[in-house]
């Protein structure tokens, strides 16, 4: 029976093992794209082994990294922010959810579930922030619409908020002069660190590769993020593609804007600071998910 048990756990080890490869395959061909000149991958196309190395996509974005480091700055300020905020409306929302002495506790439940089944649709969530909250061509058009509350988050803090933190500390807070406000800060929040870790990981990686909201409701070029400005040099290129043949000057502005090399090689910058923080959250993501969904 154990020599049984160890073949299962080697089973199931190497299965782990391959799907981590593969996991980590596709990061793989992206480097090895971004470090391959763009005659290689014009006449072979992407591959693990690069026919021709070269450094001239990184090369562009040293030269370019007044407008690629603006991009980033943008990208970095409204991930830190959205996050932090989405972070505290969704456990505030949620915590007087999971209370059992709130007044309409399943009225306001509905309310959230319903977010989740239906919305207004994209031409009147538009005219919403562009005309009566004025977000247009503002860094909160970048924040606030559709990335700062989700009512499948805040239904996840409210079920680990119920089943993981003891009423019974919350209400020996209370015989000791603690109100609501500082119970939650003291006694909740502190608990509910594996969860709070995975909806803020969740929330992080969202606004990180957001692309929608700067496409819709940014023109300024000061407000684009990352994602916008590769989106921003793809249409270029293809435009130039397309056109190529109506002026003279237009396989000279082909040839001045980056091909598919450097959009590799600004996917690697873009994706490597969510393949650093994430090792740091990854216990408290796994723990997270089975203690809030589970139960």
């Amino acid at each position: 029976m154990a020599h049984d048990g160890r073949w299962v756990r080697w089973v199931a080890h190497s299965v782990l093992m391959g799907f981590s490869i593969a996991c980590l395959v596709p990061f793989v061909l992206l480097f090895m794209a971004s470090i391959s000149s763009e005659s290689s991958i014009i006449q072979h196309g992407y591959s693990f082994f690069p026919q021709q190395f070269s450094s001239k996509a990184y090369d562009y974005l040293w030269t370019h990294w007044g407008e690629l480091g603006h991009a980033y700055g943008v990208t970095v300020f409204i991930t830190v922010v959205g996050t932090a905020a989405s972070l505290a409306m969704t456990s505030m929302l949620a915590y007087p959810m999971s209370r059992q002495d709130i007044p309409l506790k399943h009225f306001w439940a509905f309310l959230v579930f319903f977010t989740l089944l239906f919305n207004g649709g994209l031409v009147p969530t538009y005219l919403i922030y562009t005309q009566a909250f004025e977000l247009k061509n503002t860094i909160w058009a970048l924040i606030v619409p559709g990335l700062l509350m989700n009512g499948f988050y805040v239904m996840l803090v409210r079920t680990f908020f119920a089943t993981s933190v003891p009423p019974a500390l919350i209400e020996a807070a209370q015989i000791d002069g603690a109100g609501e406000i500082k119970a939650f800060y003291k006694i909740v929040l502190p608990l509910s660190m594996p969860i709070m870790a995975t909806i803020g990981l969740f929330e992080a990686i969202l606004y990180w590769n957001d692309w929608f909201n700067g496409m819709t409701y940014v023109t300024d070029p000061k407000l684009f993020s990352i994602r916008n400005i590769l989106n921003r040099m793809i249409s270029d290129i293809q435009f130039l593609a397309n056109n190529s043949n109506l002026s003279s000057t237009a396989s000279e502005a082909m040839s001045e804007l980056p091909g598919s090399s450097v959009r590799m090689a600004i996917a690697v910058v873009g994706v490597l600071p969510i393949l650093i923080v994430y090792p740091f959250f990854q216990k408290y993501f796994i723990k997270g998910i089975t203690i809030g969904a589970v139960k």
